[in-house]
């Protein structure tokens, strides 16, 4: 008997080891070593190498001179990622999406009908940092009146940081909001 718990007390001791310490460390490792970027965060850095967000979770812009990211039901917190759980046939939900609407509506009156759906409804994770093509180009009269820039300007480039589908095949054109955002402020710098 005291043999067989020696050797489940070193076998958990190894496996401890070697699980709890020597594998996360390993692949750590090789994040760092393969993916450095993606290792830490895909960070998103400014004209002056500060970071300014991650490449992976949206944030909230509230002036007019910003390209304005999906609403999120949890206020872009990553330790907090959710969506509303509301039924589509909800009256809250409803409720809701008609208060974003008219929101839309009123920071964007020179935008044409309808207005994307991506813009009134909030991602399943609430963290999505990224809009269609279709909601920037929306938001271009507001973007460029608040920057006393051309239409066609400001839509180029959104033509420029539209990313594709990943691999080609994966998921729909894409818009990544804060490096349009950051674009923008490029610009107007030069």
């Amino acid at each position: 008997m005291g043999r067989e718990l020696r050797a489940v007390g070193v076998f958990l001791a190894v496996m401890t080891v070697l699980l709890g310490l020597g594998y996360p460390l390993a692949v750590q490792g090789l994040g760092q070593l393969l993916f450095p970027d993606q290792a830490h965060g895909s960070l998103i850095r400014d004209g002056e190498g500060r970071p300014v967000g991650s490449a992976l979770i949206g944030q909230a812009f509230g002036e007019a001179r910003y390209f304005h990211s999906r609403p999120s039901v949890v206020r872009y917190d990553g330790a907090g990622s959710g969506a509303s759980n509301l039924a589509p046939g909800s009256k809250d939900l409803v409720t809701i999406l008609e208060q974003r609407l008219q929101a839309l509506r009123s920071a964007n009156p020179h935008a044409p009908e309808p207005v994307p759906a991506d813009l009134v409804t909030a991602s399943a994770s609430g963290l999505d940092p990224h809009i269609s093509p279709a909601a920037a180009l929306w938001q271009v009269p507001r973007v460029a009146r608040a920057r006393a820039l051309p239409e066609k300007q400001v839509r180029e480039v959104i033509a420029e940081v539209q990313e594709g589908p990943t691999l080609g095949v994966f998921g729909q054109p894409r818009v990544n909001v804060l490096k349009l955002n950051l674009a923008l402020d490029a610009l107007a710098r030069s």
